[in-house]
């Protein structure tokens, strides 16, 4: 038994193997799939990119208006300096510069934050914020409001919105 055993186990091993291994098409069918993945999956990588940035400018100016909120309600008037709002808040980053401005007296007062991009990344867009004064309820109490619009286009100079619930017609409300 162990003599055939060995015989066998001998024709085994010099028996000509077949090929294993994968044909030309079978491996161009793969390189397509992948090849038209990647064609896919790129352009969505690099806008996830670019919506990384503009989150940080949608944070700021967001945080600028909350800081110009507080700020009116402890001295009766909007900033002009963002270092004045107190909000810890740089006034220029690797993607944008912001800045922030008031205007107008008594109820009628506004302030206005922008960002500007400070690079020619293409693809980001520009955020402007407002925060004004409106008579609510029975009381005619004031309280502030704030908006925060994105500019429709990319690398567009942002708009003042039109007031401090909407935005101009080049931009689309993100947050308020």
């Amino acid at each position: 038994m162990k003599s055939e055993f060995k015989t066998k186990f001998l024709q085994h091993l010099l028996q000509k193997k077949e090929n294993k291994g994968f044909t030309l098409i079978e491996l161009l069918v793969v390189i397509i799939i992948i090849g038209i993945l990647s064609a896919i999956a790129l352009p969505s990588f690099l806008n996830q990119a670019n919506k990384a940035k503009q989150s940080e400018a949608k944070t700021y100016v967001g945080s600028i208006n909350k800081g110009q909120q507080a700020y009116f309600a402890e001295k009766s008037k909007f900033g002009t300096d963002i270092l004045d709002l107190g909000v810890g808040i740089a006034t220029e980053t690797n993607n944008y510069t912001y800045a922030t401005s008031s205007s107008g007296t008594g109820t009628s007062v506004t302030a206005i934050t922008k960002s500007a991009l400070t690079t020619n990344v293409t693809g980001l867009r520009n955020y402007s914020g407002m925060v004004s004064l409106q008579k609510g309820g029975a009381t005619s109490d004031l309280t502030s409001v704030a908006v925060l619009c994105e500019q429709k286009e990319p690398g567009v100079v942002a708009a003042n919105p039109t007031n401090g619930t909407a935005c101009s017609a080049t931009q689309q409300l993100v947050g308020s």
